[in-house]
């Protein structure tokens, strides 16, 4: 019996994922992430959000009209304990061969990380520099990321409160190596319900190893945190902030790059 596939799941689970793949499926064709023959390196981190992407991507490839392949692939950051052989099993249970990526990054966090700086923050770029560098290595040509509702709204405003800009994630952009394509298919996803769904289907998760992970990101945590108090008083916070990052008016801000004065 294989280790973590599970047949017949329950009713609850699959109306988990029927609605998780809905609106990764709405994103989709919102924001035209997949085209014909993409190769679409799918970035696993070994957390929650990344399999339920993984997933998600996995089933949409097997019905959809066009075709484009998956490719996985975890970078390992090089911290003591990372656990590589439960991704390498997993993947495998879902018909996909892994692609670890072993770097540096706790060597060179350690060394040019600034007093101050989230080392959260400097980590992923470190990992995203690396899934760029494998993407083009390995012929892809569109980079995804787990990121999920929660994240992009955390993001719009961490922004505005700490970098004083009104941005957040793109669910489609240009790479900063301006070769691939980075896309977000969770875009619509809140976490809860990929919190919900890898529980119900016992999902492996693997962290990171960071050793500075009980610290996380302290700035984030505080803006989730206040989502989570701002929706008891306005339950329908987060399609508002999600509205919001979609209906932009420039001629009532204070840019002087979209209006003349």
């Amino acid at each position: 019996m294989p280790l973590f596939h599970k047949k017949n799941p329950p009713v609850s689970e699959q109306k988990l994922f029927a609605k998780i793949k809905r609106l990764a499926g709405k994103a989709v064709g919102d924001f035209n992430l997949i085209e014909e023959n993409d190769r679409i390196l799918v970035a696993i981190s070994g957390g929650k959000d990344s399999w339920t992407m993984l997933h998600v991507l996995k089933e949409l490839c097997r019905r959809a009209p066009i075709h484009y392949e998956l490719v996985p692939v975890t970078i390992n950051p090089g911290f003591d304990g990372f656990d590589t052989a439960t991704i390498t099993h997993y993947l495998a249970e879902l018909g996909f061969t892994a692609h670890i990526e072993t770097t540096n990054g706790e060597e060179v966090i350690n060394a040019h990380l600034r007093p101050g700086s989230s080392y959260c923050a400097f980590c992923a770029r470190l990992r995203r520099g690396a899934l760029y560098t494998t993407a083009q290595k390995l012929g892809c040509n569109k980079v995804a990321l787990g990121h999920h509702l929660d994240d992009h709204l955390e993001t719009l405003l961490l922004n505005q409160f700490y970098s004083g800009t009104i941005s957040a994630m793109s669910p489609k952009l240009l790479a900063d190596n301006g070769e691939q394509t980075v896309i977000r298919p969770l875009v619509y996803v809140e976490e809860q319900l990929i919190d919900q769904w890898t529980t119900l289907r016992e999902v492996p998760r693997v962290d990171c190893s960071c050793p500075m992970l009980v610290r996380r990101d302290q700035k984030r945590q505080r803006m989730k945190i206040l989502i989570e108090e701002l929706q008891r008083e306005i339950p329908q916070i987060k399609n508002s902030l999600l509205n919001a990052m979609r209906n932009v008016q420039p001629r009532h801000l204070l840019d002087k790059n979209l209006k003349e004065f």
